[in-house]
């Protein structure tokens, strides 16, 4: 997995995900969660991929059960928020981490790698 270092450019590059797919969430330890979305890559003429994204150092979250997660509303995508050395993920289109923490689903962490995969 690679570290997450530029959120916007990612963000950009997969289209903050919207319309896109939450797969999964796993619960690796109480500070490490597993999510899995699919998207398109824009680097990759909009070819959909499957995308890992592995957060450490959770702080904070609210997560729903895998068999719920084909009813998330994905028409806004995700958010990835930078702020005070906290990273904060989470469903639709928030501007900062206490409107993501109002979210479906939300983490927040110290730190997000990733690992791109197959559709």
């Amino acid at each position: 997995m690679k570290p997450l270092t530029n959120i916007n450019e990612f963000l950009k590059r997969f289209d903050n995900f919207i319309d896109g797919e939450f797969r999964s969430i796993k619960i690796i330890s109480p500070t490490v969660m597993l999510v899995t979305l699919a998207g398109q890559d824009s680097a990759r003429s909009f070819d959909w991929i499957s995308m890992k994204l592995e957060f450490n150092g959770i702080s904070n979250a609210r997560v729903i059960e895998d068999n719920k997660l084909s009813l998330l509303d994905m028409s806004d995508g995700i958010s990835l928020i930078s702020q005070n050395n906290t990273l904060a993920f989470g469903i639709g289109n928030c501007n900062s981490i206490s409107s993501i923490k109002s979210s479906t689903c939300y983490i927040e962490c110290l730190n997000i790698k990733y690992k791109e995969n197959l559709f």
